[in-house]
């Protein structure tokens, strides 16, 4: 594995790259997180080029504003054509899975395929929220040990900027309109509902939905060898 530090966009953000094969670029959730998603990619890294990386604000990074949404796919495309991909996979975890829909969106052209791992679809249901927070309130979620604290102004900004996101009154033509393969795949242990993935699934021409039975929010934690064997067939078939 290689580390480095990149100049992106006015800011400095630390990436990790190891593997060979197709690239895949992997994003962490939070929004405000380090990036925890070093199991995932050694578990391809026999068939994929992986590059991880700290959102600005984020772990290695530079604490360099803005945190929005729309800032965070220039990075990520500014990242590509730094790296001198010309088409990558997007995979991404959480809020991170949401970015790589947004990525795809922007830039489908350069998109060969999105991961989606446990994501949170296109919603801002009051139900939804509810049913996470009883989940979360109970201690049912197991979470991996990050390296580095929270942002909480990154958290607060990406969270609010993709919420303006949803709010396009075109966004559910575009992804009815978006020919990139993607992979879903979700836990039916997590305490996020799985309902507004499957509505995203089921409109996108290539899209399919995988839940791994006994799994939680951070699938690797507990079902490796699952995950595993459906990003390897995904990667494939691409």
């Amino acid at each position: 594995m290689k580390t480095r530090l990149l100049q992106i966009n006015g800011a400095t953000l630390w990436i990790a790259e190891q593997g060979w094969g197709l690239p895949v670029v992997l994003i962490s959730g939070g929004p405000g997180c380090c990036d925890y998603l070093e199991p995932v990619a050694s578990v391809i890294e026999d068939v994929a080029y992986t590059i991880r990386f700290d959102s600005r604000g984020c772990g290695r990074s530079s604490q360099t504003p803005p945190y929005d949404l729309q800032t965070v796919i220039k990075d990520l495309d500014r990242l590509r054509t730094l790296l001198d991909i010309e088409q990558w996979i997007v995979l991404g975890h959480s809020w991170g899975a949401d970015v790589a829909l947004a990525y795809a969106l922007t830039y489908p052209t350069v998109t060969l395929g999105v991961i989606y791992l446990s994501g949170r679809g296109l919603q801002n249901d009051i139900d939804w929220k509810e049913t996470y927070r009883k989940g979360r309130d109970a201690g049912q979620e197991q979470i991996p040990e990050f390296a580095y604290p929270f942002n909480l102004e990154a958290n607060a900004v990406g969270n609010s900027s993709w919420k303006e996101f949803i709010k396009q009154p075109t966004l559910w033509k575009q992804i009815s309109m978006l020919t990139v393969p993607m992979l879903a795949v979700s836990g039916n242990k997590d305490i996020r509902p799985t309902w507004p993935v499957e509505q995203v699934v089921n409109l996108m021409p290539c899209a399919c939905f995988k839940q791994i039975e006994g799994a939680g929010h951070y699938l690797w934690l507990t079902h490796l060898n699952q995950l595993s064997k459906l990003l390897h067939q995904f990667l494939a078939n691409l």
